[in-house]
């Protein structure tokens, strides 16, 4: 497939562009070392009182910032854990209220954000993330809460983080198969977004550079080679497209198992993104062919077996199995995601999602039909 000038691309779509963009307001500071820009960064938003908020696996990190940032800190949330629960959630916002904090900051990777959130959401506080895995969730104004066995979502700006620092620095150590599962998150933002149906062209654009720096991350995880600045740029760009963009089934799919069953959130998208993927490529030719040129891959199936081979060779786990789902789980799971549904661009059928979760439970090969010709037209 050869590749078009942007010249070219401009005079395909002239006469026929059509659509809304809306931004936001979001300071980003990135490069290594910037976790040393943190107080003045913060003390921009003029903060009297902030409560900080992280995961026990980033303690020396959290506890770091606390003595930067001195007076500052009225106190802080440390247990942070994935799929973020109500009574959690309530907590939280009682310590920040105890501690009349007028700001947050989450510093780790999701499980933090997500908690960070979920305060920002009923309280009404700025929100600042320091990240420490590739999701990309802290360019988004997604929410997520879950509360007996099922997990709500929701966009709401008042969750949508007022500043973000991106230090690669923070990834040393990380564990390649963390990374890799983190960076497969990144990757779903980017596909989703790629085939969204409000994606504007500067949701387009990211999502396919986002994309593309993604793969080459993982290319070189797998190889072993450092690869923290190339992972970060790609996730800030994923989260970016997405947080203008809606979902799709691959993340309906994750909300519900990781409600119902709790599995392990970066390692659930890295394992479904590929089935998905197969699954929608029929049906969203122009969100495919920038795929394919953003990985430099031929065509939609060799992007899904393409992706599947970069986790599995970044150590993911290969099913659905082995973190947490049987057999007994894959009706109901598909039933819960058919009671709702995201904009998807295939019609979803409940015995193909079905089909979809036996494949990922069983870590066979993704599966596309159908697969369309690169299209004379991008978005």
């Amino acid at each position: 497939m050869a590749e078009k000038r942007p010249a070219q691309i401009a005079e395909e779509t002239a006469g026929d562009l059509r659509f809304l963009h809306q931004s936001w307001p979001c300071r980003v500071r990135f490069g290594r070392g910037s976790l040393a820009e943190a107080p003045c960064e913060i003390g921009r938003l003029d903060p009297k009182s902030v409560l900080l908020i992280g995961t026990p696996g980033r303690a020396a990190v959290l506890d770091g910032l606390a003595r930067a940032l001195g007076d500052l800190v009225a106190g802080a949330v440390g247990d942070a854990r994935s799929h973020v629960g109500q009574e959690q959630a309530d907590a939280a916002c009682r310590t920040a209220l105890h501690t009349r904090a007028d700001m947050l900051v989450a510093v780790g990777g999701g499980a933090a954000t997500g908690l960070g959130k979920a305060v920002a959401l009923s309280l009404g506080l700025p929100l600042a993330c320091i990240p420490t895995t590739y999701s990309g969730s802290e360019m988004t104004p997604i929410w997520g809460i879950t509360r007996n066995g099922e997990k709500l979502n929701g966009r709401d700006e008042r969750v949508r983080p007022r500043l973000v620092i991106y230090d690669p620095d923070l990834f040393a150590g990380l564990p390649r198969a963390t990374a890799a599962a983190s960076a497969m998150n990144a990757m779903a933002h980017c596909v989703e977004a790629l085939y969204a149906a409000d994606a504007s062209p500067l949701v387009a654009m990211s999502a396919e550079e986002g994309a593309r720096a993604l793969g080459e991350g993982l290319r070189r995880l797998a190889a072993g080679d450092e690869a923290a600045d190339l992972l970060l740029y790609g996730a800030w760009l994923g989260g970016s497209a997405l947080g203008a963009a809606s979902m799709g089934l691959h993340h309906k799919l994750c909300h519900v198992l990781g409600g119902m069953l709790g599995l392990p959130h970066a390692e659930m998208h890295a394992i479904l993104l590929p089935h998905v993927l197969a699954f929608n490529a029929p049906a969203a030719p122009a969100a495919m062919a920038r795929l394919c040129r953003a990985l430099a891959l031929p065509d939609a199936a060799a992007c899904a077996r393409a992706l599947a081979s970069l986790a599995a060779a970044g150590g993911v786990p290969a099913s659905l199995a082995e973190i947490g789902m049987r057999e007994e789980h894959v009706a109901p799971a598909a039933a819960a995601v058919m009671a709702s549904s995201y904009p998807n661009p295939r019609p979803i059928a409940a015995e193909a999602v079905r089909a979809l979760l036996r494949d990922a439970l069983c870590g066979g090969a993704p599966r596309v039909c159908g697969v369309c010709e690169a299209p004379q037209k991008f978005m």
